[in-house]
């Protein structure tokens, strides 16, 4: 098992920044690729994020490409995302999500474990 566990959401205004971490406990951190998705209501959840083991990899949605950031600091078993140029459209719950693969799958059937979710309000 493998629990999760995201902090840093908040109420932001648009053009602001928020920074996510997502602690990690239970099993060898550098075993899994992790992801940040997002679900805004009524809307399905997506993948915003995903970085390989050794973080060399990532990947990003076309929606925040050149916005955000992730980024894996393995020897404190954490996960960030940095998210800069805010908009309203980003308002979502983020959830952390790990996968047991070197690369990050690009889909949310293929991560196992899941935070509990952090939410992310960004005012106009």
């Amino acid at each position: 098992q493998v629990q999760l566990v995201e902090s840093g959401g908040g109420l932001a205004q648009a053009g602001g920044s928020l920074r996510l971490s997502c602690a990690a406990s239970g099993r060898t951190f550098i075993n899994y690729a992790m992801g940040w998705f997002r679900q805004a209501p009524g809307k399905e959840r997506e993948l915003v994020a995903a970085i390989n083991w050794d973080g060399l990899s990532t990947h990003y949605s076309d929606s925040v490409e050149g916005r955000f950031t992730i980024s894996r600091a393995n020897t404190k078993n954490t996960v960030y995302l940095q998210m800069n140029s805010l908009k309203p459209e980003d308002t979502a719950v983020y959830y952390c999500a790990a996968a047991y693969f070197s690369s990050a799958p690009m889909t949310a059937e293929q991560y196992a474990y899941w935070g509990q979710g952090t939410q992310v309000t960004v005012s106009s």
